[in-house]
């Protein structure tokens, strides 16, 4: 098996001017990293990160193993520099990292860009999100319809580079002819739900360039909220396809100018210890009570629907009388 095709789009999105998404693409190697950080720190904490894969170190490591140890470099680059640059203070990104080597792909990731691999017609998402609402998920204490809509969507409760160490989860997946896999940011995910993201993915499966820039569209289709990265490949036996791939610039800046200036709230980490004090704290009382084990207040808004029927009633009762007098 080897890597076939590929293609990466990236963009800006539609609310925000600076784009820190970075993204490697030097087959059979790809990654995604999404910064964050006030002013320019995501965009110094991402590409520091990538550059760490654009020129890895040679070594014994292979597969799994390599991938947590190349990230782990990147976090002490990016820690380090964050405590010596105080422009850079308290910056991070995520890291989601594919490597196809023989039979198997491994991934190596940390936040809440994810990996995906589309076989057969279904798409399954192959890492878990390092994120509040996940935490919240795995509690039960959100529905996945309330995690769709969280005011904490963005808050993430492992980076890299915000510590001095990190836990990577790293693992395989044996590859197949014809497999794709699908590496991308919370920008696509938020925008776009999976049953579309599989719908444009296996619709463009034999034009890989095609296939990103259009997820990249929907994205901005669906708000464009945040920076959007794609990158997708294609396993192929020895002998397939040829490898093609193409970027997506940034918009222009009267396409900036022209966009309605709404506040971009950007990426906050919050320990996973941490999240149940996180969601008491600004939570809705709906969660908060969920957090409690309390059963929902519904009782107000009973009362609110009850008040709005009488009114009603009233609203028709006098509209009736003033016909008959």
């Amino acid at each position: 098996m080897r890597v076939g095709s590929y293609g990466v789009a990236s963009d800006t999105g539609r609310k925000r001017r600076r784009n820190e998404d970075s993204y490697v693409v030097a087959p059979p190697l790809f990654a995604v990293a999404d910064g964050m950080g006030g002013a320019q720190a995501g965009e110094v904490a991402s590409k520091l990160a990538a550059a760490v894969l654009e020129a890895p170190a040679a070594g014994a490591l292979a597969g799994p193993a390599r991938l947590a140890a190349l990230i782990r470099e990147a976090n002490r680059r990016v820690f380090e520099r964050s405590t010596v640059d105080p422009a850079t203070s308290g910056m991070g990104t995520t890291m989601t990292v594919a490597l196809a080597e023989g039979q198997v792909v491994a991934i190596g990731h940390v936040g809440d860009s994810r990996a995906y691999l589309l076989r057969g017609g279904r798409l399954e998402q192959l890492t878990e999100d390092h994120s509040l609402v996940n935490e919240l998920l795995k509690t039960g204490k959100l529905s996945a319809e309330e995690a769709e809509v969280h005011p904490q969507r963005s808050v993430i409760t492992r980076a890299v580079g915000t510590d001095p160490d990190v836990d990577v989860d790293a693992f395989t997946v044996d590859a197949e002819d014809g497999d794709v896999f699908l590496l991308c940011s919370d920008g696509l995910t938020d925008m776009v739900v999976d049953a579309d993201i599989l719908e444009l993915l296996d619709r463009h499966a034999d034009d890989l360039d095609r296939a990103t820039r259009a997820l990249v569209s929907a994205a901005n289709r669906g708000g464009g909220e945040d920076n959007v990265t794609a990158v997708a490949f294609r396993i192929a036996a020895e002998g397939g396809d040829t490898a093609t791939m193409a970027a997506v610039g940034e918009p222009d800046e009267k396409t900036l100018e022209s966009i309605e200036p709404t506040p971009a709230v950007d990426t906050m980490v919050i320990p996973a210890d941490r999240v149940e004090e996180e969601l008491l704290a600004t939570g809705s009382p709906e969660a908060k009570a969920a957090v409690r084990g309390e059963p929902a207040d519904t009782g107000g808004r009973l009362r609110m629907a009850l008040t709005m029927v009488v009114l009603l009633a009233i609203a028709i009762g006098l509209l009736v009388w003033g016909l008959l007098h």
